[in-house]
């Protein structure tokens, strides 16, 4: 199944490709305004020129004043006959206007620009001394700095927050168990605080979680050396029923300081990675076996050949508590068990809960004060579902307390 996140990586890369294409679209425009008043400039200054310079052709006679007027433009005439002809066969012509004075030629190329003005009477070639092709590289290395701006910003964010990517992935292994993790980061900034806060706090739960398996072990090892002794002394006795019942005393006892130590590590999180293929046959014999029940007062109507991946000792832990609550809870202590591919059902006669199936998911709870209570059975029962991503639900049918595991088609293996 593919999980959809929105990755703060994705929306910054986001953002510096919006602010990357407005600089680019601001520099375009800029560009085009730009050059587009430099050709109306160019072309005003050259047409106030030529109405000067014609004017002067036309009605002065003073050389002089001509000069005179041409050197205030900064225009040079061009003398040369060979070298006037040359630029006129070869130069680009880029505007043109005629009056009644005359007519007058723009000519521009990469090495300069010139004005042609020619009338009935006169003609001349006129280079612009002050001519400055546009100069488009101003525009490009603005463009080019803000660039590099926003892309070094870019790589620097990218850069200070790559270590969440390293961060994330180890608080998943966190989350799935690992406690071997180490997330200090070198730095300052408040990623570094985080990184390094929760560093500790791992550490902190290490320590607690190996306090508490060997304050578990402690335990354990103190409360199975008397069950032991005392199994060894009933063995001693001779045959009859006094020392049967004494060592199934035992042997009960020693199986439920496993389930407690089996159902701690559970609640504690930090348990069932992997799950094996068994036959649901094989889980239930061995459930009836945990819960010491005679075979009689069991009823299967299941598939032999199902099989589920599971954790064989919760699996059958909680189908022991279904059984153990079932035959307590029947007036003629007997369940039924069946099963398909979908989901597994506990059956037997009784009264309708009183309560919501929840209330009886909470540890200890009881009916109504009753002496007689569900103890930590369903309670049990549930957290191992959870962590076989299952659950159970109830319903109540012609006097009949019924118990499903559901979604059983996730855990079968021969689907």
């Amino acid at each position: 199944m593919v999980k959809k996140t929105s990755s703060i990586f994705v929306s910054i890369t986001f953002i510096f490709l919006i602010a990357a294409s407005a600089i680019l679209f601001s520099f375009v425009f800029f560009y085009l305004y730009d050059k587009e008043q430099f050709s109306k400039d160019f072309l005003k200054r050259y047409s106030i020129i030529s109405k000067s310079t014609q004017y002067q052709l036309t009605f002065s006679s003073s050389v002089n004043e001509l000069i005179k007027l041409l050197d205030e433009y900064n225009m040079e005439p061009i003398n040369d006959v060979s070298k006037a002809l040359n630029i006129l066969n070869n130069t680009p012509i880029v505007y043109q206007h005629s009056s009644a004075l005359g007519t007058s030629l723009i000519l521009k190329d990469a090495l300069g620009a010139y004005l042609f003005i020619y009338g009935p009477k006169f003609s001349i070639l006129l280079k612009d001394k002050s001519f400055q092709p546009y100069r488009y590289l101003i525009f490009a290395a603005i463009f080019f700095i803000e660039f590099c701006a926003i892309l070094f910003a870019y790589i620097a964010i990218i850069k200070k927050l790559r270590p969440l990517k390293e961060l994330k992935y180890k608080i998943d292994k966190f989350a799935k168990g690992e406690l071997d993790i180490d997330t200090k980061i070198q730095g300052n900034d408040e990623i570094s605080d985080v990184a390094n806060a929760f560093d500790n706090a791992v550490k902190k739960i290490k320590k607690l979680n190996n306090s508490r398996e060997l304050f578990l072990r402690n335990i354990m090892h103190e409360l199975k050396t008397p069950i032991t002794k005392g199994r060894i002394s009933a063995e001693m006795l001779e045959d009859g029923k006094n020392k049967k019942r004494l060592i199934n005393t035992f042997e009960r006892l020693l199986n439920l300081i496993n389930e407690f130590a089996a159902i701690e590590r559970l609640s504690s999180g930090f348990w069932i990675k992997h799950f094996t293929q068994f036959r649901l046959v094989d889980i239930i014999d061995e459930a009836l076996d945990l819960a010491m029940v005679n075979k009689e007062f069991v009823l299967l109507d299941i598939e032999k050949e199902m099989n589920l991946r599971v954790d064989f000792k919760l699996f059958s832990i909680a189908i022991k508590n279904m059984i153990d609550n079932a035959i307590k809870y029947s007036p003629d202590n007997f369940v039924k068990i069946v099963a398909d591919k979908k989901r597994i059902e506990f059956i037997n006669k009784g009264e309708k809960l009183k309560n919501p199936l929840t209330y009886y998911l909470e540890p200890f709870c009881s009916e109504g004060g009753k002496k007689d209570s569900f103890g930590l059975g369903l309670y049990i029962v549930d957290q191992i579902l959870k962590a076989h991503k299952l659950s159970l639900s109830y319903r109540h049918e012609n006097g009949m307390n019924i118990f499903v595991f559901e979604n059983i088609e996730i855990r079968c293996y021969n689907k």
